[in-house]
Order: C-alpha cells, then sequence, then structure tokens
C-alpha cells in the first residue's frame, strides 16, 4: 500500500525531570519563573507537568519526522538553555536514579489536583517520564489495518521499556 505524503501527521510530546545543577538531585522546589520563561520562547509548545519538578514540550502537528525532529532540537536546545538560568537541567529519562517520591509536590492545577485525589498512594509515587509520539492517518481503512499490524508488536515494545 503507497500512502503519499500528506496522508499522515505526526506530533511529539516529551516531558523532562529537572535536575539541580549542583547536586544532580531531581529538583523539589517549584521553579518559579521556569515555565514562564520557557513559554516566552517557546509559547504553547511547553506547559507544566505532573511534578513540579517536570516540563513537557510538545511539537506542533508536524506533516513529516523531519519537521518533528527539527522542533524537537529547537524545543529541547531552548528549554535547557532556559534552565541553566534556574539552576537546573532537564534530562530526558524515565525516572531519576535516586528521586525521593515523599519529596516530590504536583502541579497546582486542578487536573492535577483530580488525578491526585483519584489515584491517592499510586500517583504519589509517580516519578516518571515520558515521550509520546501522536500519528494521524486520514484514511479510516488505512488507520484500522495499521491499528491491527501495531497489535502484534505491542507485547515486544512492552517488555522493551521495561
Amino acid at each position: 500500500m503507497v500512502m503519499s505524503d500528506q496522508s499522515w501527521t505526526i506530533g511529539i510530546e516529551e516531558e523532562y525531570l529537572m535536575v539541580d545543577c549542583d547536586t544532580g538531585d531531581l529538583a523539589t522546589k517549584p521553579m518559579k519563573g521556569l515555565i514562564e520563561a520557557c513559554q516566552k520562547e517557546l509559547k504553547d509548545l511547553v506547559r507544566p507537568e505532573f511534578l513540579q519538578s517536570q516540563i513537557e514540550v510538545a511539537t506542533s502537528v508536524c506533516k513529516d519526522v523531519g519537521e518533528a525532529r527539527d522542533q524537537l532540537a529547537w524545543m529541547r536546545k531552548t528549554v535547557a538553555k532556559i534552565a541553566k538560568e534556574f539552576n537546573v537541567s532537564p534530562i530526558a529519562a524515565s525516572t531519576h536514579p535516586n528521586a525521593e517520591w515523599d519529596k516530590q509536590a504536583h502541579t497546582d492545577a486542578e487536573r492535577y489536583r483530580t488525578f491526585a485525589h483519584d489515584m491517592q498512594a499510586v500517583v504519589r509515587r509517580l516519578i516518571i517520564s515520558g515521550m509520546h509520539v501522536h500519528v494521524g492517518i486520514k484514511d479510516d481503512d488505512v488507520r484500522i489495518d495499521l491499528m491491527n499490524q501495531v497489535a502484534y508488536f505491542l507485547p515486544h515494545l512492552l517488555a522493551l521499556s521495561t
């Protein structure tokens, strides 16, 4: 099956843990002004994440992988440059090797308050970050066919991610 260049789109979200530059520990204090400074440069492509020690970037809807890669590179560089001014550094890691969950606080937003309330102990220990790849496929039949093919690989991807 041949797909034209315009038959799909891609978008990528990355979550970064912010690490104290002096200690290497996960930042435990809110980084007042960091999100705002990043938003000044990156607009709505950056936002706070569940933990106050996290930040999320998201590309716009891109026409191909190259465009998404270029946006991610720009956003990573921008976040790192601004974070340095706050004596923190972003790491793109699934978790921090020695972070203490009981020293973390969640972002004060309705969405996260509800999440913390609903999930209780589970979410209090949730010191993880991820990367999400969104692929938009216009043709319904192609989308269903591809999802059926991807189903075969899900156990393999899960095993690799643990």
